[in-house]
């Protein structure tokens, strides 16, 4: 199954406000295992940052005074998430700005090119009710190393999404043998009972068995 972590950052907190995206990022999954393929840019959001917001991520307007506007990298950025389950923390608040600017480019909503959104904020809070469930103190309940992160980034942050997403969810991993895409497939053959060896047990051995038993029986009536 192909997953995509993905996060943002914004001049403020309301898309409705006339706030706009400055960074995105998206870190590619198959299979639970990370892949090097990942997505990320800084964009040109033509109008101030709050203040507040950049005490957050520390992304200036004149730093991103050259960068892409949205429309120039809108098809890129779909063609990479396209079909895939996409994994947000909290997701509202990224899905909501990500709809504004494909609607200011007359583009379709991102749910009709991905296969599904999950908000991994909503999964934190059935497993951890009652506590914190924010980016950083999901990687100090889950051991993850978030030393580097001093201000929000998009691309770190999706990268300790993963590791955090992955550690969540850690129960979901299957027994079976992990074979590649590009393992033969192998036949181990049926097996032949009238080939099995039965080794019989002695007089001895099935006495010992029948005392072990029996003093089972009454250790268990002592109690």
């Amino acid at each position: 199954m192909r997953q995509i972590f993905l996060d943002t950052e914004t001049t403020g907190l309301d898309p409705n406000q006339g706030h706009r995206i400055i960074e995105i990022a998206a870190i590619e999954m198959n299979n639970r295992q990370l892949t090097n393929n990942h997505y990320h840019t800084y964009l040109n959001p033509e109008r101030d940052i709050d203040s507040a917001a950049q005490e957050v991520h520390g992304i200036t307007l004149d730093f991103l005074q050259d960068k892409p506007l949205f429309n120039d990298i809108s098809n890129d950025f779909l063609s990479f998430i396209k079909d895939a389950e996409i994994i947000i923390h909290n997701a509202p608040f990224d899905v909501g700005f990500l709809n504004m600017e494909l609607g200011k480019v007359s583009l379709s909503k991102l749910e009709t090119y991905v296969s599904s959104i999950f908000d991994s904020l909503l999964l934190a809070k059935e497993i951890r009710p009652g506590q914190r469930n924010n980016l950083d103190a999901l990687c100090k309940s889950y051991a993850v190393d978030n030393t580097s992160r001093t201000l929000h980034g998009a691309l770190l942050d999706a990268q300790l999404l993963s590791d955090v997403y992955l550690a969540m969810t850690r129960g979901q991993e299957g027994f079976e043998i992990n074979f590649t895409s590009n393992s033969e497939n192998i036949n181990f053959g049926d097996v032949d009972q009238a080939e099995l060896i039965v080794i019989e047990p002695n007089k001895d051995e099935v006495k010992s068995h029948k005392e072990f038993l029996s003093n089972i029986k009454i250790k268990r009536n002592d109690i």
